[in-house]
């Protein structure tokens, strides 16, 4: 049995000032064990890696945008922020390609020791105007679930956040559920707050089948309904921020902040 499956459910944002406004979309994920995926390949008729199919997995989709493998470079940012990875499995949490196109908001990385313990979770983030960061968070080996982490926002996403804001997560690592909230705060309080929950299933070809007829065209609807959102907020007359360059480092973590 492969840990990778895939995960249906929804995602849900609720938006309290200085509009209030709501948003539920059905959605569906990969999650993709990095050294599990050729095994994948090999098994499935209907998902490829770095060629055309139904679904496929493009490594230059994540991280640095490059043939480097995945799990080199996210290890090498655990290192640079003074953890040290011992093999251990990570997972990666995210929607592939569907007929050629994705985009993702945000794929969430589950770094595991050897032990299988969860050491740190990586939260890559994509906005619409081509540009990716990260956050990496460490997992104390005691913490209790549901994971809750902390750290200031240094990335634009949305035209209608200001910077000085703070996200606030609480996990609920993939087993047979998985729940990720984000809530989004500045020193005023609570902002936004969205929410992903999702059921697993076995990741087979009938289940990729049962996915693209379910949610027809997901991926191309994920950019369809950022844009529609958008005009929704700015005909409720939501200020508009313009964009700050991204931060230097592709990763932010507290460890390296600190050290």
């Amino acid at each position: 049995m492969t840990a990778s499956a895939i995960y249906v459910g929804h995602v849900m944002h609720r938006r309290v000032r200085p509009r209030v406004h709501k948003l539920r979309y059905r959605m569906f994920s990969l999650l993709l064990d990095l050294d599990e995926i050729d095994g994948l390949v090999k098994q499935l008729r209907l998902f490829s890696r770095g060629r055309f199919n139904l679904f496929a997995f493009h490594d230059r989709d994540y991280g640095a945008g490059t043939a480097e493998p995945l799990r080199a470079q996210v290890e090498a940012h655990m290192l640079a922020a003074g953890m040290v990875p011992d093999g251990g499995p990570i997972r990666l949490l995210t929607m592939p390609r569907l007929l050629g196109f994705a985009f993702n908001p945000l794929s969430v990385y589950f770094c595991h020791r050897a032990d299988g313990v969860l050491a740190a979770i990586l939260y890559e983030v994509n906005n619409t105007f081509g540009q990716r960061h990260s956050y990496l968070l460490p997992v104390a080996a005691d913490t209790a679930t549901p994971i809750r982490q902390t750290t200031p926002k240094c990335f634009h996403v949305s035209p209608f956040m200001a910077m000085n804001m703070t996200y606030d997560f609480r996990v609920m690592p993939p087993a047979d559920r998985l729940a990720i909230s984000i809530a989004v705060g500045d020193a005023d309080g609570r902002m936004m707050t969205a929410l992903h929950q999702a059921e697993r299933r076995a990741l087979t070809d009938t289940a990729l089948v049962r996915a693209a007829i379910t949610y027809p065209l997901l991926t191309l609807k994920v950019v369809a309904g950022i844009l529609w959102e958008a005009l929704k907020l700015w005909l409720k007359g939501v200020s508009i921020h313009h964009v700050p360059q991204p931060p230097d480092r592709p990763v932010t973590s507290p460890l390296v902040q600190s050290r």
